[in-house]
């Protein structure tokens, strides 16, 4: 940890840099580049200042960290791609992840007519990429795009998509979940100046929440005492992660807020693990679903994994973690009587979530 943030603080104070010289022609490559990130700032609305901003210090981070970067955005002429990228899923499949770098297309009026960031063809591609277990890394407006896609919506993050904003003010971020690779490195609690999203719902029923807003600390909130900010999730094959703040340039010269989003790439591109893997309640009770088939025994055993289960969403929900900790060591020996591996490990994924939130 200690030798990952050193590389981390160099690599800022070299984003520093670049972000004061500019940067000509193509971003450079890491030497011992392990995999290939794909950056997607196109915008068909309006254009965020981070987006550049974010674009280098995302191509920094790939060379203190190990990948390469490309880039989508014909606003960025000196660094961008010649032709979409979203062509198809094997062409995506050389990206380990892709972020969305506040990618507004202006479809926020849900005229089916507008133009979308992705057109059928591009989305089909991206669909197939995830599905296939792509990564995708949502960045403050990534929940402003492709309103009139449903599917969009989910990946993001439980239909949770951007409604509107206060002006930009001083607020409190507070760290849920602890142990995930995304928030190992942050304090409890980090008082920010930014652009605070209200979302069209809260997504905690379907998402791994990993950060959310006091909106006792600041004036414009509209979700209440519960506003995730940040959160996770598995979804269709591949793993979505996505962080509400980032619209102030100077957001992408922080180092502790690029471990967070390093945190992020490294983890939807499946370099890291931890902090139970962003696995819920609701994935588990799917997988369950699919397997109460078959003999007698595996629909009975299915049955009491799957009031465990509920029992331990109840005492998490609770606050009670201690329990949900102990029941879920009881479904877990439950599930191996229906001998499925993957059931088994992602039981033990929501017992490491909770572990961290316990501590």
């Amino acid at each position: 940890m200690k030798q990952h943030m050193q590389r981390l603080i160099t690599g800022a104070c070299a984003i520093g840099i670049t972000l004061t010289l500019g940067v000509a022609g193509a971003p450079a490559h890491a030497d011992d580049a392990e995999y290939d990130v794909l950056v997607v700032g196109k915008t068909l609305g309006f254009r965020h200042s981070h987006i550049d901003d974010t674009t280098r210090a995302v191509i920094q981070l790939g060379e203190e960290n190990g990948f390469d970067v490309e880039v989508w955005d014909p606003r960025q002429p000196a660094l961008t791609l010649a032709s979409t990228p979203f062509t198809t899923a094997a062409d995506l499949s050389k990206y380990a992840t892709i972020v969305f770098a506040s990618p507004v297309d202006g479809t926020n009026n849900l005229d089916p007519a507008r133009p979308r960031l992705l057109d059928d063809t591009e989305l089909a591609a991206f669909q197939g990429y995830i599905r296939s277990g792509g990564g995708y890394v949502g960045l403050h407006a990534a929940t402003d795009s492709m309103h009139t896609v449903p599917w969009y919506s989910e990946l993001t993050g439980g239909g949770a998509r951007f409604r509107n904003h206060p002006a930009q003010q001083t607020a409190t971020m507070r760290v849920e979940s602890p142990t995930h690779p995304s928030t190992e490195m942050l304090p409890a609690e980090l008082v920010r100046f930014d652009e605070w999203y209200n979302y069209t719902t809260n997504p905690r029923e379907d998402v791994h929440v990993l950060i959310t807003l006091d909106e006792s600390t600041y004036s414009g909130g509209s979700m209440g005492a519960d506003h995730p900010l940040a959160w996770c999730h598995n979804f269709e094959g591949g793993r979505s992660w996505y962080e509400g703040a980032g619209h102030t340039d100077v957001t992408w010269t922080d180092p502790l807020f690029l471990g967070h989003v390093l945190g992020g790439i490294e983890w939807t591109a499946g370099v890291t693990t931890g902090g139970g893997d962003c696995v819920t309640f609701g994935e588990v009770d799917e997988l369950l679903a699919e397997l109460a088939t078959g003999s007698q025994k595996n629909v009975h055993l299915a049955g009491d994994v799957a009031e465990s289960l509920d029992a331990a969403e109840l005492a998490a929900d609770a606050g009670d973690h201690g329990a949900a900790i102990k029941v879920l060591r009881q479904a877990e020996a439950k599930a191996n009587g229906i001998q499925d591996d993957v059931l088994v490990a992602k039981i033990g994924d929501l017992i490491e979530w909770q572990e961290g939130l316990a501590s």
